[in-house]
């Protein structure tokens, strides 16, 4: 029933030239297509792991419909196609643990299927000055639950987003989610349902955790509310709670200051997580959050930006009871300190300290960059402290942006990361394979017209 659907709406898409010529146009029609390719390979240098490597691609045929001012309707169609790739589906021989990166650019449920699509936007939306009201599948970027669009698409909701702008200072947003369509997924599931598809670590008694599949939470609520200072200086907070899983407050001071030789700015973030009803299940072997957790996290940062410099340095430390909670199905870190491809999330305390440096070509379209940070972490031989069995690590990211000028929303990124231990004696196999002492490559060319 999809298919028909998309090919009648990308029949009109073919007349609306002769629309845009029309003087008074009250119906517009603009396409939504989203083509990327992205290669993904993890090896261990020196070490006897499994290796892999993924050539993935991901094409959304989409459009909008706008209606006068206020209404417009949006759906779009992704398909995905396993175009090459290692054995991904099989687990490493020497640790048994299955492949982490690789696996995340198609179905995880699934990782054999190599063809699959989903319905990944199908919303309407009606819009005015000061207030707007969207329903239906959507994406979302809020501070927990984001796109995290790091793999061949972005994670989506189904749910409804209704926001309110008295004046140009401030702005108020609700988001309502009752379904997710995480990125590395092809189903719609409701958020209890997605707990649990990323590997699930150890419970607290340090036994393999098994919350997946056995978690009850059935929607998810997030306030927001932004406030803009003077001289550059913004306030925003939200809240993110999960039913029966918990809660989690987040609040973020940022300020840009221009100068004779370029912007100086500077930002703290101050967040709070407490349990929420049973943490998922009564049963404390099954559960995925702790109901008494009470934790904290502080992050910093301090920055300069020039027309072809941008740098800044950041840190962050989480603290409190219990472990700091946020599933990685739902999206990437908030804290300052984030740098793509690992997550701090799982932890009872965190100092990770993150500098950052990008190089900005003026003559040519393209960027150079690096991320280094060190993050230490809780004792890994804890499991109450460590779901994951993490040594603390250092991690350094090098990438390459090239945006060409000849077609637009064209795009050329490259990723060379590797993390690397920094106590790396007694460490066991299940504490590198996926983890550290790797080497992990990403191309991606992504093009966009809308």
């Amino acid at each position: 029933m999809r298919f028909p659907f998309l090919l009648y709406l990308f029949l009109l898409i073919g007349v609306d030239q002769v629309w845009a010529q029309e003087e008074e146009k009250k119906l517009e029609l603009r396409p939504d297509l989203h083509f990327r390719t992205f290669w993904m390979s993890t090896s261990y240098p020196g070490l006897d792991f499994k290796e892999d490597y993924a050539l993935g691609m991901s094409l959304n045929l989409g459009g909008k419909i706008k209606y006068r001012e206020n209404w417009t309707f949006h759906a779009g169609y992704r398909m995905f196609a396993n175009v090459w790739s290692s054995q991904i589906w099989d687990p490493d021989p020497i640790s048994s643990q299955s492949n982490r990166y690789e696996t995340g650019l198609f179905d995880l449920l699934n990782p054999k299927d190599r063809f699959f699509g989903r319905l990944e936007t199908l919303s309407l939306e009606y819009s005015q000055e000061k207030f707007g009201l969207k329903i239906g599948r959507m994406g979302i970027n809020s501070d927990w639950v984001n796109a995290q669009d790091g793999r061949l698409a972005p994670t989506a909701v189904e749910g409804g987003y209704a926001w309110f702008q008295p004046d140009k200072r401030w702005k108020f947003g609700i988001w309502g989610v009752g379904r997710m369509n995480i990125r590395g997924s092809k189903a719609w599931l409701n958020p209890g349902e997605t707990v649990g598809i990323y590997p699930q670590g150890r419970n607290a008694s340090g036994k393999p955790a098994d919350y997946f599949q056995n978690t009850t939470s059935k929607t998810l609520m997030i306030l927001e509310v932004d406030r803009s200072l003077n001289e550059g200086a913004k306030v925003h907070f939200s809240a993110t709670m999960a039913q029966n899983l918990f809660s989690t407050y987040w609040l973020a001071f940022d300020k840009n200051r221009k100068g004779d030789i370029g912007s100086f700015f500077y930002g703290i973030q101050a967040g709070f997580q407490h349990g929420l009803g049973k943490g998922g299940n009564p049963n404390s072997e099954l559960r995925y959050k702790d109901p008494e957790d009470l934790n904290y996290s502080v992050s910093g940062r301090l920055g300069w930006s020039s027309s072809r410099w941008l740098t800044h340095f950041s840190l962050t430390h989480v603290g409190g009871k219990g472990r700091w909670l946020s599933p990685r199905e739902w999206g990437k870190d908030a804290w300052y300190t984030f740098i793509p491809r690992e997550r701090n999330e799982g932890f009872s305390t965190v100092h990770a300290w993150v500098g950052y440096g990008e190089y900005r070509f003026q003559k040519v379209p393209m960027q150079i960059y690096v991320h280094a940070g060190i993050h230490r972490l809780a004792d890994e031989n804890d499991p109450a402290s460590n779901k994951y069995n993490f040594p603390s690590y250092f991690q350094w990211n090098l990438g390459w942006n090239y945006r060409t000028a000849k077609v637009k929303n064209l795009s050329f990124h490259l990723i060379l990361m590797s993390k690397q231990p920094l106590r790396a004696e007694n460490l066991s196999i299940n504490q590198i394979y996926n983890k550290v002492e790797l080497l992990h490559i990403n191309g991606i060319i992504n093009w966009r017209w809308n």
